[in-house]
């Protein structure tokens, strides 16, 4: 996308011009949420989310449209704007949630994410400029032609709109305000206390909630839970964000030289992985480990994902050193390859996806187990939107 704006002079700009995209939104997402979850915390959660679906399917679409790179930057910051309430879904899950079954129902939030980011960057890399990757089909759409990257997102944004259908129609209102523990003890027993208030507190459940400030809900727990949150995105976001960028790169620039398509294909082999790490394994280690314990393992987990996806780049250059003439890198293998560079084609799929593997489950541990321990720490159910805006 970023190559076909008049903005890249050489192909070394590309990584750079792509990167400043992808951060334009990170940094709008991250400055918002302190916002929507204190907003959520006082008007409440299903008018906080519906907000939010709106404009992200409004600005999403409007990403599609973009034909400067400074038209992509402004609607990719103000979709960041919109992303803001995620924090306001974990706040839904933990308030619908109890003890018995929090662990699942804290483990679909993650699963979503990942199986978005999957299927998001595959359905990218398969539909992006579809009247040149599919000529037969869309060759005469020339509103396809106009705006080459509007098929993904229209497609991306049908899963917004279900999801603002569903809200507008069958989500409740999940923020209760607790009346005081002495009013619903006299209440129980119809005995008065020293401590029981002249005035039931009862309507307060439907009234505005209480303020909570960030800084008062920092306690030392919290802290490292934040901090350790901080380490975790950070690594998690330059893993999801990076290797699209280092897939696309030329081997001579430190890539691997991959097409859209060979990118949305490696990226969607992991989503199977995904659903059983989610659903089946994740609750029974948490169940068996616990929380923090499968927080660590994540990170530790995810680790050589960083340290060797580089060095596949040095595979993929000797490829191309062995085909040289020929077309480089394309899933399905040509059946020349196999005098050429079979052997080290293959070697390099398997390594890559093994990688993907290796990351998709340090993410699922860490970020699931982290969603876990925000909920468990915060004082109060009313409070979990301030809490889930602070990571």
């Amino acid at each position: 996308m970023v190559e076909g704006f008049d903005v890249v002079k050489n192909p070394q700009d590309v990584s750079f011009y792509a990167g400043l995209l992808l951060t334009s939104y990170s940094i709008c997402q991250a400055i918002t949420t302190m916002y929507w979850g204190p907003l959520s915390d006082r008007i409440g959660r299903r008018p906080t989310l519906l907000m939010g679906l709106t404009g992200d399917l409004a600005t999403f679409v409007l990403f599609g449209l973009s034909k400067s790179y400074k038209w992509a930057i402004i609607t990719r910051s103000l979709n960041g704007f919109f992303a803001g309430n995620s924090a306001v879904v974990k706040s839904v899950v933990t308030e619908i949630a109890d003890d018995t079954n929090r662990p699942h129902m804290m483990a679909l939030l993650p699963l979503m994410w990942n199986i978005g980011a999957v299927a998001g960057a595959a359905v990218g890399g398969l539909l992006a400029d579809p009247t040149n990757q599919y000529p037969n089909i869309f060759g005469r759409c020339e509103i396809f032609r106009t705006y080459p990257y509007l098929l993904p997102c229209l497609v991306g944004s049908l899963t917004t709109t279900f999801g603002l259908i569903v809200g507008l129609f069958k989500l409740k209102e999940t923020l209760v305000i607790e009346p005081a523990i002495a009013d619903v003890a006299a209440r129980e027993t119809g005995v008065a206390t020293e401590s029981t208030p002249l005035v039931s507190s009862a309507p307060q459940q439907h009234g505005k909630p209480p303020a909570h400030s960030m800084l008062s809900l920092l306690t030392p727990t919290s802290k490292y839970v934040m901090a350790t949150n901080l380490l975790m995105c950070l690594a998690i976001a330059m893993g999801d964000q990076i290797y699209p960028i280092f897939a696309a790169s030329a081997p001579v620039d430190g890539g691997l030289g991959f097409s859209t398509q060979d990118i949305g294909i490696s990226l969607s082999v992991s989503s199977v992985a995904v659903l059983y790490l989610q659903l089946v394994a994740y609750p029974k280690l948490v169940q068996k480990y616990g929380a923090l314990t499968c927080c660590q393992m994540g990170l530790k987990i995810m680790t050589p994902f960083f340290f060797a996806m580089p060095f596949l780049s040095l595979l993929s250059s000797s490829i191309e050193s062995m085909i040289a003439g020929k077309t480089f890198v394309r899933l399905p293998m040509p059946a020349d390859w196999v005098s050429f560079a079979g052997f080290e084609y293959c070697m390099l799929w398997i390594l890559l996806i093994g990688l993907l593997l290796v990351r998709i489950t340090g993410n699922v541990l860490a970020f699931t187990s982290l969603n876990l321990l925000v909920s468990n720490i915060a004082p109060s159910k009313a409070t979990l939107g301030t809490m889930n805006a602070t990571r």
